[in-house]
């Protein structure tokens, strides 16, 4: 275990908030502030995006854009909204908030270049499209091993340590609230993750559709209310979040520092922005132009960041319960429980198990196209969906610490790899947004053909000539 903290002490303390700051500024002034100045385009897309837009021969491939959309959600909204948010706030103080917004908004940059990349690159599977940063890598960089590693570490994160993280969530809440067994919840949560998977792209897309905007509602719906009753506490509640941002008060962590790195890496465990996570579902659409669904998976990060994880954190502060010594999902629990009494414990133990639920079926499939990136074999497929359910069990049984332990290693170098990559193919998804918004400014619907870039043609067998 101590290696593992000593590891991830000088990568996310020297390495990674350096790089992620650095790449999200950098496409933020390239792409001229996509993520502020085109929202109102990234909400015409998402209204809109329920059906599937078929290209060339595509009509074989039906996931719709919002289906992935809903999957890259499912696997965004989870541990980080919770449990990841109490644990920045228990260790860097409210400021880490702050830093939590800070990295979402200049992230969401990161995130529409990765997703354009994505569909820019993406290949025709059986049942639907498949890519992510493992494909732009090989197709635009010509680096097979170096596709191949990224590969190998984002089914290492999501497949086993993320999912490990999100089951022993789900043990420590359903404990909490209702005593029971983390073997138990442990075998329960294995079953019904198997059933899940083992029906592939389109049963995790109907499943996430369905279950993760429903949740997120209620649990928004629930922040309003106890924003509503504590209303005074709000004006403290900012005071806190932006002054101990750059303060040494910090409530346990010990100032600045801890504020800046707790909110920077829950922030991106939540949202994901730069992590290479959410391109492997984003290919899976079926739009008429990359820069669609790239705008879309922008607006994720803001779902994920902006609301859901705002939602937490105003929970926490407004009841005063962050300075008693509680840390993820039991703080949550507490802090709604402080609020609304012994109901408000109660759902964030149901909250949790749908969020959690729908991020561990959502990782599986990050894991499920980069292996077959790897090698496209039937056996090895079946033996990873049993790997993935053996860590969901360990998972329950296993310590806090050591999961997000495991889970921030494998994090952070899977980023590193993907930031690589996106800053010397960056440069591609600017070209296309420039297209788009070429198109969009003359009244067209946008259509992406593969003679717009020429310089990745090759690169680009989904799309029409």
């Amino acid at each position: 275990m101590w290696i593992i903290d000593y590891i991830n002490d000088i990568l996310w303390t020297y390495i990674l908030i350096t790089v992620l700051l650095a790449a999200a500024v950098w496409f933020s002034i390239k792409t001229r502030f996509v993520q502020i100045r085109m929202v109102g385009e990234m909400l015409r897309l998402l209204c809109s995006s329920g059906r599937k837009e078929h290209i060339s021969d595509s009509k074989h491939h039906s996931v719709s854009s919002f289906q992935a959309f809903a999957v890259s959600i499912a696997s965004r909204v989870g541990t980080g909204n919770l449990a990841g948010v109490a644990t920045a706030i228990a260790i860097g103080g409210p400021g880490a908030v702050f830093w939590m917004w800070v990295i979402a908004i200049l992230g969401a940059a990161t995130a529409f270049i990765e997703s354009t990349l994505a569909q820019l690159y993406k290949v025709r599977g059986s049942n639907s499209f498949r890519g992510g940063p493992a494909y732009y890598i090989q197709k635009g960089l010509g680096k097979r091993w170096f596709a191949v590693l990224f590969a190998i570490l984002i089914t290492l994160t999501f497949g086993l340590a993320f999912n490990s993280v999100q089951s022993n969530t789900i043990a420590a809440a359903a404990k909490v609230s209702f005593g029971w067994s983390p073997a138990v919840i442990g075998v329960i949560l294995t079953l019904s993750t198997l059933v899940i998977i083992w029906g592939g792209i389109r049963r995790i897309s109907r499943f996430s559709e369905i279950v993760v905007p429903a949740m997120a509602i209620l649990y928004i719906l629930l922040a309003i209310f106890v924003i509503i009753i504590r209303i005074d506490h709000i004006p403290e509640v900012f005071g806190l979040i932006f002054t101990e941002a750059f303060t040494g008060d910090a409530a346990l962590g010990g100032g600045f520092g801890s504020a800046l790195i707790m909110g920077i890496k829950r922030g991106l465990f939540s949202n994901e922005a730069g992590e290479g996570s959410a391109p492997n579902v984003a290919a899976t659409a079926s739009v008429s132009h990359p820069v669609k669904q790239g705008l879309i998976q922008a607006f994720g990060v803001f779902t994920d960041t902006l609301l859901i994880c705002t939602a937490t954190a105003f929970i926490i502060l407004c009841s005063d319960t962050y300075t008693g010594g509680a840390s993820g999902i039991e703080l949550t629990q507490n802090a709604l429980e402080n609020e609304v009494g012994r109901i408000g414990s109660t759902f964030v133990a149901v909250a949790i198990f749908f969020f959690a639920f729908t991020s561990i079926v959502s990782n599986y499939y990050y894991g499920e196209t980069n292996l077959q990136f790897i090698r496209n074999s039937h056996k090895l497929i079946v033996a990873y969906r049993l790997c993935v359910g053996a860590m969901v069990m360990v998972g329950t049984v296993t310590s806090l610490e050591f999961v997000w332990g495991l889970a921030d290693l494998f994090m952070g170098l899977m980023t590193l790899v993907n930031l690589t990559a996106l800053a010397f193919l960056g440069k591609y998804a600017i070209m296309a947004l420039n297209d788009y918004r070429s198109q969009r400014l003359r009244g067209y619907n946008p259509t992406y053909r593969r003679s717009t870039i020429p310089q990745i043609k090759d690169g680009t067998e989904c799309w029409p000539e």
